[in-house]
């Protein structure tokens, strides 16, 4: 059976509502293991044993959540070279325009040679049904690629 790891972190809750939403999307695919761990409780572990990677996160002072970046401090040594081609996607919520943290989080999949297979969805100020929808075909996209064997 093939996995599909959703990290994400959320201080406010907004990125906790588009992550349930991805995993909502993801949990319509059969035949998939779909876990959601946040960022501080998912590890190397969790990380190598996944097929494809959903990354969620809110904008902190143009930046990526420091739980998000402490996930890849804890996971990149340990599994550097053997994760190479893992698609990915990312989901931001923000309150400024969440460019920033798309770009640094782009930065480190390069560093763990992963492979992006959907444009980044960020969700600006108060999450939107627009929004929950966006995350919501992101996790089934994601699910039904790993199904059909396209990632």
């Amino acid at each position: 059976m093939k996995r599909l790891l959703i990290v994400y972190h959320s201080q406010s809750g907004h990125t906790a509502q588009l992550a349930d939403a991805v995993k909502a999307g993801a949990d319509t695919a059969d035949g998939i293991e779909v876990r959601c761990l946040k960022a501080f409780d998912a590890g190397v572990d969790d990380l190598a044993q996944c097929n494809a990677l959903l990354l969620g996160t809110p904008e902190n002072f143009g930046y990526m959540s420091g739980a998000l970046k402490d996930f890849f401090d804890r996971t990149y040594y340990p599994l550097e070279g053997q994760l190479t081609g893992l698609p990915f996607a990312i989901f931001i919520s923000a309150g400024n325009d969440g460019t920033n943290a798309v770009r640094e989080i782009r930065r480190i999949a390069t560093g763990y040679g992963w492979r992006e297979v959907s444009e980044p969805h960020i969700a600006r100020g108060e999450i939107q049904p627009a929004d929950l929808d966006a995350c919501h075909a992101i996790g089934a996209a994601m699910a039904e690629g790993l199904a059909m064997g396209i990632f």
